[in-house]
Protein backbone atom coordinates (compact mmCIF):
# COMPACT_ATOMS: atom_id res chain seq x y z
CA UNK A 1 0.00 0.00 0.00
CA UNK A 2 3.08 2.26 -0.16
CA UNK A 3 3.91 3.77 -3.55
CA UNK A 4 7.48 3.17 -4.73
CA UNK A 5 7.49 6.88 -5.64
CA UNK A 6 7.02 7.90 -2.00
CA UNK A 7 10.02 8.43 0.29
CA UNK A 8 9.58 6.46 3.51
CA UNK A 9 12.59 6.43 5.79
CA UNK A 10 13.46 2.86 6.86
CA UNK A 11 13.36 3.96 10.51
CA UNK A 12 9.73 5.12 10.28
CA UNK A 13 7.09 2.88 11.90
CA UNK A 14 4.13 2.30 9.61
CA UNK A 15 1.01 0.44 10.80
CA UNK A 16 -1.19 -2.01 8.96
CA UNK A 17 -3.23 -1.11 5.88
CA UNK A 18 -1.65 2.36 5.54
CA UNK A 19 -1.85 3.93 2.07
CA UNK A 20 1.00 6.26 1.16
CA UNK A 21 0.61 7.86 -2.26
CA UNK A 22 3.36 8.95 -4.68
CA UNK A 23 5.66 11.82 -3.70
CA UNK A 24 4.77 11.73 -0.01
CA UNK A 25 7.74 12.20 2.36
CA UNK A 26 7.89 10.27 5.64
CA UNK A 27 10.82 11.22 7.89
CA UNK A 28 12.83 8.91 10.18
CA UNK A 29 11.34 9.28 13.66
CA UNK A 30 7.72 9.02 12.56
CA UNK A 31 4.96 6.65 13.66
CA UNK A 32 1.76 6.21 11.63
CA UNK A 33 -1.05 4.03 12.97
CA UNK A 34 -3.25 1.54 11.16
CA UNK A 35 -5.59 2.43 8.31
CA UNK A 36 -4.23 5.93 7.65
CA UNK A 37 -4.20 7.52 4.20
CA UNK A 38 -1.33 9.83 3.25
CA UNK A 39 -2.03 11.63 -0.01
CA UNK A 40 0.55 12.86 -2.57
CA UNK A 41 3.03 15.58 -1.56
CA UNK A 42 2.33 15.26 2.15
CA UNK A 43 5.40 15.70 4.37
CA UNK A 44 5.40 14.03 7.79
CA UNK A 45 8.42 15.21 9.69
CA UNK A 46 10.67 13.90 12.46
CA UNK A 47 8.94 13.58 15.84
CA UNK A 48 5.41 13.06 14.52
CA UNK A 49 3.11 10.46 16.07
CA UNK A 50 -0.13 9.74 14.20
CA UNK A 51 -2.89 7.44 15.45
CA UNK A 52 -5.35 5.32 13.47
CA UNK A 53 -7.82 6.11 10.68
CA UNK A 54 -6.46 9.54 9.79
CA UNK A 55 -6.56 10.95 6.27
CA UNK A 56 -4.08 13.68 5.33
CA UNK A 57 -4.54 15.49 2.02
CA UNK A 58 -2.16 16.86 -0.57
CA UNK A 59 0.55 19.31 0.38
CA UNK A 60 0.15 19.22 4.15
CA UNK A 61 3.22 19.42 6.40
CA UNK A 62 2.77 17.61 9.70
CA UNK A 63 5.35 18.12 12.46
CA UNK A 64 7.10 21.00 10.74
CA UNK A 65 9.94 22.77 12.57
CA UNK A 66 8.45 25.40 14.89
CA UNK A 67 8.42 29.01 13.73
CA UNK A 68 9.75 30.44 16.95
CA UNK A 69 13.17 31.92 17.71
CA UNK A 70 13.16 30.26 21.14
CA UNK A 71 13.47 26.82 19.57
CA UNK A 72 17.12 25.81 19.38
CA UNK A 73 16.77 22.39 17.82
CA UNK A 74 15.50 20.48 20.89
CA UNK A 75 13.78 17.14 20.29
CA UNK A 76 10.06 17.89 20.19
CA UNK A 77 6.90 16.22 18.93
CA UNK A 78 3.63 16.51 17.07
CA UNK A 79 1.03 14.04 18.38
CA UNK A 80 -2.20 13.36 16.48
CA UNK A 81 -4.99 11.04 17.66
CA UNK A 82 -7.47 8.95 15.68
CA UNK A 83 -10.09 9.56 12.99
CA UNK A 84 -8.97 13.04 11.94
CA UNK A 85 -9.28 14.59 8.50
CA UNK A 86 -6.54 17.06 7.59
CA UNK A 87 -7.15 18.79 4.29
CA UNK A 88 -4.84 20.36 1.72
CA UNK A 89 -1.87 22.58 2.62
CA UNK A 90 -2.35 22.38 6.39
CA UNK A 91 0.79 23.13 8.44
CA UNK A 92 1.17 21.81 11.99
CA UNK A 93 4.35 22.77 13.88
CA UNK A 94 6.04 20.71 16.57
CA UNK A 95 6.66 22.00 20.10
CA UNK A 96 9.59 24.23 21.03
CA UNK A 97 10.53 22.87 24.47
CA UNK A 98 12.51 19.64 24.94
CA UNK A 99 10.09 16.69 24.80
CA UNK A 100 7.14 19.09 24.41
CA UNK A 101 4.45 18.56 21.80
CA UNK A 102 1.74 20.08 19.70
CA UNK A 103 -1.31 17.82 20.13
CA UNK A 104 -4.44 17.10 18.11
CA UNK A 105 -7.14 14.88 19.65
CA UNK A 106 -9.62 12.59 17.88
CA UNK A 107 -12.38 13.07 15.29
CA UNK A 108 -11.41 16.59 14.21
CA UNK A 109 -11.78 18.18 10.77
CA UNK A 110 -9.00 20.59 9.83
CA UNK A 111 -9.77 22.34 6.55
CA UNK A 112 -7.44 23.54 3.82
CA UNK A 113 -4.57 25.94 4.59
CA UNK A 114 -5.16 25.98 8.34
CA UNK A 115 -2.07 26.49 10.51
CA UNK A 116 -1.52 25.19 14.05
CA UNK A 117 1.47 26.66 15.87
CA UNK A 118 3.92 25.12 18.33
CA UNK A 119 2.71 23.52 21.57
CA UNK A 120 -0.96 24.20 20.86
CA UNK A 121 -3.51 21.69 22.10
CA UNK A 122 -6.55 20.89 19.98
CA UNK A 123 -9.15 18.74 21.74
CA UNK A 124 -11.57 16.20 20.24
CA UNK A 125 -14.21 16.89 17.57
CA UNK A 126 -12.87 20.32 16.67
CA UNK A 127 -13.50 21.98 13.29
CA UNK A 128 -10.96 24.45 11.92
CA UNK A 129 -12.20 26.29 8.83
CA UNK A 130 -10.24 27.12 5.70
CA UNK A 131 -7.28 29.32 6.53
CA UNK A 132 -7.88 29.31 10.28
CA UNK A 133 -4.67 30.30 12.08
CA UNK A 134 -3.72 29.18 15.56
CA UNK A 135 -0.56 30.61 17.09
CA UNK A 136 1.73 28.92 19.61
CA UNK A 137 0.67 27.77 23.08
CA UNK A 138 -3.06 27.99 22.35
CA UNK A 139 -5.85 25.64 23.40
CA UNK A 140 -9.09 24.79 21.63
CA UNK A 141 -11.75 22.89 23.58
CA UNK A 142 -13.93 19.93 22.66
CA UNK A 143 -16.50 20.37 19.87
CA UNK A 144 -15.50 23.96 19.13
CA UNK A 145 -15.50 25.53 15.67
CA UNK A 146 -13.07 28.17 14.42
CA UNK A 147 -14.55 29.35 11.14
CA UNK A 148 -12.62 30.26 8.01
CA UNK A 149 -9.80 32.80 8.36
CA UNK A 150 -10.29 33.21 12.09
CA UNK A 151 -7.13 33.98 14.07
CA UNK A 152 -6.23 32.77 17.55
CA UNK A 153 -3.31 34.72 18.95
CA UNK A 154 -0.55 33.28 21.13
CA UNK A 155 -1.53 31.83 24.53
CA UNK A 156 -5.24 32.24 23.87
CA UNK A 157 -7.73 29.57 24.87
CA UNK A 158 -11.13 28.62 23.47
CA UNK A 159 -13.46 26.64 25.74
CA UNK A 160 -15.77 23.74 24.82
CA UNK A 161 -18.66 24.10 22.38
CA UNK A 162 -17.62 27.53 21.12
CA UNK A 163 -18.15 29.00 17.65
CA UNK A 164 -15.74 31.69 16.47
CA UNK A 165 -17.16 33.35 13.35
CA UNK A 166 -15.16 33.73 10.14
CA UNK A 167 -12.38 36.30 10.13
CA UNK A 168 -12.65 36.99 13.86
CA UNK A 169 -9.39 37.75 15.72
CA UNK A 170 -9.13 36.36 19.24
CA UNK A 171 -6.61 37.65 21.76
CA UNK A 172 -7.48 36.11 25.11
CA UNK A 173 -9.86 33.48 26.41
CA UNK A 174 -13.27 32.50 25.03
CA UNK A 175 -15.51 30.83 27.65
CA UNK A 176 -17.56 27.70 26.86
CA UNK A 177 -20.78 27.58 24.83
CA UNK A 178 -20.61 31.06 23.28
CA UNK A 179 -20.52 32.49 19.77
CA UNK A 180 -17.91 35.19 19.17
CA UNK A 181 -17.92 37.37 16.05
CA UNK A 182 -16.68 40.59 14.46
CA UNK A 183 -13.52 42.63 14.99
CA UNK A 184 -12.90 43.56 17.69
CA UNK A 185 -14.29 40.30 19.07
CA UNK A 186 -17.88 40.63 20.31
CA UNK A 187 -20.18 38.33 22.25
CA UNK A 188 -22.79 37.18 19.74
CA UNK A 189 -24.94 34.86 21.85
CA UNK A 190 -24.77 31.22 22.89
CA UNK A 191 -24.18 28.19 20.70
CA UNK A 192 -27.75 26.93 21.23
CA UNK A 193 -28.40 25.42 17.78
CA UNK A 194 -25.39 23.10 17.81
CA UNK A 195 -25.78 22.29 21.50
CA UNK A 196 -29.40 21.26 20.98
CA UNK A 197 -28.47 19.24 17.90
CA UNK A 198 -25.94 17.29 19.98
CA UNK A 199 -28.18 16.40 22.88
CA UNK A 200 -28.06 19.29 25.36
CA UNK A 201 -31.43 19.70 27.06
CA UNK A 202 -33.54 22.84 26.95
CA UNK A 203 -32.85 23.29 30.67
CA UNK A 204 -29.09 23.17 30.11
CA UNK A 205 -29.31 25.65 27.24
CA UNK A 206 -31.50 27.98 29.33
CA UNK A 207 -28.93 27.84 32.14
CA UNK A 208 -26.14 28.77 29.73
CA UNK A 209 -28.17 31.68 28.35
CA UNK A 210 -28.98 32.90 31.86
CA UNK A 211 -25.33 32.67 32.91
CA UNK A 212 -24.11 34.75 29.99
CA UNK A 213 -26.82 37.38 30.47
CA UNK A 214 -25.22 38.02 33.85
CA UNK A 215 -21.66 37.94 32.51
CA UNK A 216 -21.98 39.78 29.20
CA UNK A 217 -25.28 41.67 29.20
CA UNK A 218 -25.89 42.97 32.73
CA UNK A 219 -23.48 45.92 32.53
CA UNK A 220 -21.50 44.72 35.53
CA UNK A 221 -17.98 43.38 36.07
CA UNK A 222 -17.05 39.77 35.36
CA UNK A 223 -16.49 39.30 39.11
CA UNK A 224 -20.01 40.45 39.95
CA UNK A 225 -21.43 38.56 36.99
CA UNK A 226 -20.02 35.31 38.35
CA UNK A 227 -21.54 36.05 41.75
CA UNK A 228 -24.90 36.49 40.06
CA UNK A 229 -24.48 33.24 38.11
CA UNK A 230 -23.79 31.30 41.30
CA UNK A 231 -26.85 32.84 42.97
CA UNK A 232 -29.24 32.54 40.03
CA UNK A 233 -28.24 29.35 38.15
CA UNK A 234 -28.63 25.96 39.80
CA UNK A 235 -25.43 23.91 40.18
CA UNK A 236 -24.79 21.72 37.13
CA UNK A 237 -22.04 20.55 34.82
CA UNK A 238 -22.63 23.43 32.38
CA UNK A 239 -22.57 26.02 35.16
CA UNK A 240 -19.37 24.54 36.56
CA UNK A 241 -17.76 24.51 33.11
CA UNK A 242 -18.50 28.23 32.68
CA UNK A 243 -17.53 29.33 36.19
CA UNK A 244 -14.41 27.17 36.40
CA UNK A 245 -13.16 28.37 33.01
CA UNK A 246 -13.60 32.05 33.83
CA UNK A 247 -12.13 31.78 37.33
CA UNK A 248 -9.31 29.60 36.01
CA UNK A 249 -8.34 32.45 33.68
CA UNK A 250 -8.42 35.11 36.41
CA UNK A 251 -11.69 36.56 35.04
CA UNK A 252 -9.93 37.54 31.80
CA UNK A 253 -12.27 36.71 28.93
CA UNK A 254 -12.75 38.24 25.50
CA UNK A 255 -15.49 40.69 24.52
CA UNK A 256 -15.78 42.35 27.94
CA UNK A 257 -15.53 46.18 27.91
CA UNK A 258 -12.32 47.31 29.62
CA UNK A 259 -14.15 49.26 32.30
CA UNK A 260 -16.03 46.09 33.35
CA UNK A 261 -13.08 43.71 33.61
Amino acid sequence: MISPLAHVDPAAKIGNNVKIYPFAFIDADVEIGDDCVIMPYVSIMDGTRIGRHNKIYQGSIIGADPQDFRWKGEKTYCVIGDNNIIREQVIINRGIHANGATTIGNDSFIMAEAHIGHDSQIANKVVLGNGATIAGDCKVGTCSILSSNSVLHERSEVGDWVVVKGGCRITGNVPPYVIIAHNPATYYGINAFIMRKHGFTDEQIDDVAKAYRHIYQAGTSVFNGLKRVEADVAPSDVRSNIVDFIRGHQLKIVAVPTELE
